[in-house]
């Protein structure tokens, strides 16, 4: 508690040396920008900028405007809390703030409501019609069962929860006897306050839960029809499958029409062409694997034809999709995880042949991107440097226009980051990032930490993170060694999927090739290595525990998966256990991968110090995981430490929980390698 007193005393009084290498202060006190909207005739863009109060403990997000070639930015909002999801409306900028949807008018700089609707709306998107009205699409929550007080109404102080099917809790978050509905509505020259429910039967969500938001339904160009997504799907078979599909509503009629009935996967983030002739989204083909190549499907809306544009390129077992634009009629701008980074590339109609050329070049990720006046205005990070905006030119060159962290960034030493080729033990050449400490002395012996990614298939990217921070690591004099190991994308679909069902194999083989080629290097402290990693690459951790070996003196895993058995009886969406473990551990033909690749199995092997981390409301990787974890450890008579967080849930999204994260980790990492 002492040092946890010290830390906010460092960020209150700003102590001297605390600006010369990155801390978990600085983390905190940079902007977190996000890109929202490029204006329709491409020149200016709207973006937000969150800034966290560690000691109020929350965050407040302002939209800012600029324009595409630079400059000074134009704050336009300073409201209490946030505003988010801004886009254009004509030349005016409409934005969701406090549930309900607002604009802001360029003319005069006032704001107004444009929803006052009963219960508050989320996502709101606006559409501005040739004769001045305003039509809007959103999702509201509606009631879709009795809950305890429906039950029992004469025993208003009992607690209880009656559970007659799965999905009862998702991720974080309980059933509430609630679900999520797309509305549409009409605003003419006072605010909207009644509405229209496009998804009549109430059983089912959209968005769909837990991470759908607006993204999710769109209106068509000339405001007479919405796209959405929909998963039709509930209890057993909601927990067990993935397939969702995009609709398409006619305002006029009411009528709706499943336009990717028989795809199986899911099917999402629907997106007409500028002239509403066409409409796209991303598809999956495999019902109940979440990480399935993600394809662009191009529909002609009068014919139904439809274009599968990584199967027509013959890219389907190289590359998967992550978004997509519509840059005109006939090009498509797209987001493709590549070779350890994110990338763009632009997919084009050139003489009637479908064509892919990359737009960006590299090691950074190049993230959330919209369309503008000469080439776009996207979301750029590496691991030195946090979000910033910069405009990408169509020939591929890049320029800075924002630099909301240049203060902080020009008083802290950066970290060199090594782009290295290791050979696994099947003769794979496999990327790795090695990051180093500030002011690297080659001549010097660095403790080392092996980093296990999550997901399991989720790209070891430029990515930034704001717990789990390679900048931050190496300035605590610590090497970093990332591999993108067996099961993740960037790297062609064979690679990818040759994680499921083989979760303990290959890909833990591929983390010791990481860290013994790095480890054997001079400046690599061999007998002060560590091991971490969260949720798959928490389980990662446990299970190198039991098979490392003597390689590690440390380990720490967040939210890890310790015993599969009792994970996949607790755990919610099953379709995911399913297809990464094979299905239910008292399957004869499942066998193999709970006797091989359980961590529980190789506690008699423990030896090593370990920090244990979990959430309370993790769902995902329910606490049990984490508590039989540190229960074994300490009956082993390994030094061991259970850091509990009683209101997070798969991560840890509170600003002083994420100090105490950070002050928790680097004390046990000094503590045992140092």
């Amino acid at each position: 508690m002492k040092k946890y007193i010290l830390l906010l005393c460092a960020i209150s009084f700003g102590l001297s040396g605390q600006n010369e290498v990155m801390t978990p202060q600085k983390l905190w006190e940079l902007g977190r920008v996000s890109l929202d909207a490029v204006s329709p005739d491409g020149t200016s863009f709207v973006y937000g900028v969150t800034y966290y109060d560690t000691e109020a403990n929350k965050g407040s997000r302002d939209l800012y405007l600029m324009s595409v070639k630079g400059g000074e930015a134009q704050r336009i909002t300073d409201l209490p809390g946030g505003e988010y999801g801004a886009h254009f409306v004509g030349n005016d900028i409409a934005f969701n703030h406090g549930g309900q949807l607002h604009l802001y008018k360029m003319v005069d700089k006032t704001i107004s409501a444009l929803t006052d609707i009963e219960g508050g709306v989320s996502g709101a998107k606006a559409l501005k019609m040739p004769n001045g009205d305003i039509r809007i699409v959103f999702s509201k929550s509606f009631k879709n069962a009795k809950n305890s007080s429906d039950l029992y109404p004469d025993l208003p102080k009992a607690e209880f929860r009656v559970i007659d099917d799965l999905m009862y809790r998702h991720w974080d978050s309980w059933d509430d006897h609630e679900g999520s509905l797309v509305c549409f509505t009409d605003y003419k020259n006072a605010s909207a306050t009644s509405f229209e429910i496009l998804i009549q039967d109430n059983q089912f969500d959209s968005p769909v839960p837990p991470f759908g938001g607006s993204e999710s339904y769109v209106l068509s160009p000339d405001g007479k029809t919405v796209a959405y997504e929909l998963k039709a799907l509930k209890g057993k078979d909601f927990a067990e499958q993935t397939n969702s599909d995009i609709y398409l509503v006619d305002l006029e009629t009411k009528i709706t029409t499943n336009i990717s009935a028989g795809m199986m996967g899911y099917d999402k983030n629907p997106q007409y062409s500028p002239d509403g002739t066409k409409i796209a989204w991303l598809s999956m083909a495999t019902n109940g694997y979440e990480s399935d190549v993600n394809d662009l499907v191009v529909m002609d809306i009068k014919s139904g034809s439809k274009t599968h544009v990584l199967k027509t390129l013959n890219k389907y077992d190289e590359l998967t999709f992550q978004s997509f634009a519509w840059a005109n009629q006939n090009e498509i701008v797209a987001g493709v995880p590549i070779g350890g980074s994110n990338h763009l590339f632009e997919v084009e109609y050139k003489k009637g042949k479908l064509e892919l050329e990359r737009i960006s070049q590299g090691d950074y990720n190049y993230n959330h991107f919209e369309i503008a006046k000469g080439g776009y205005v996207v979301e750029r990070q590496d691991m030195n440097n946090a979000t910033e905006i910069f405009f990408l030119k169509e020939n591929g060159k890049v320029s800075p226009l924002t630099s909301v962290n240049k203060a902080i960034y020009d008083n802290i030493k950066k970290s060199k980051v090594e782009k290295r080729m290791v050979k696994t033990t099947d003769g794979q050449d496999m990327l790795t990032w090695v990051i180093y400490p500030p002011d690297f002395d080659p001549n010097k012996k660095y403790p080392t930490l092996l980093y296990c990614q999550g997901g399991p298939q989720s790209q070891v990217s430029q990515f930034y993170s704001f717990r789990w921070n390679f900048q931050l690591m190496a300035a605590q004099g610590y090497i970093v060694v990332a591999p993108n190991r067996r099961g993740l994308p960037g790297f062609g679909r064979e690679w990818n999927e040759a994680i499921s069902k083989d979760w303990g194999g290959q890909a833990m083989r591929d983390y010791l090739s990481a860290i013994d080629a790095v480890s054997a290097e001079p400046y690599s402290d061999e007998n002060n290595l560590g091991c971490i990693g969260a949720s798959y690459g928490g389980y990662s951790v446990y299970m190198l525990a039991g098979i490392h070996e003597g390689r590690f003196k440390s380990f720490i895993s967040h939210c890890g998966l310790f015993d599969l058995e009792s994970w996949y009886l607790s755990t919610e969406e099953m379709f995911f256990a399913n297809y990464d473990l094979g299905g239910p551990f008292w399957e004869e033909k499942n066998a193999e991968t709970y006797s091989k690749f359980d961590p529980k199995d190789y506690v008699q092997n423990w030896d090593t110090p370990m920090l244990v981390i979990h959430g309370g409301n993790d769902f995902r990787v329910p606490i049990n995981q984490g508590m039989e974890a540190f229960q074994a450890a300490k009956l082993r008579g390994i030094p061991a430490r259970f850091l509990y967080f009683p209101n997070e849930g798969h991560w840890i999204l509170s600003p002083q929980n994420g100090l105490v994260w950070h002050d928790q980790f680097f004390n046990w990492l000094d503590t045992y390698l140092k």
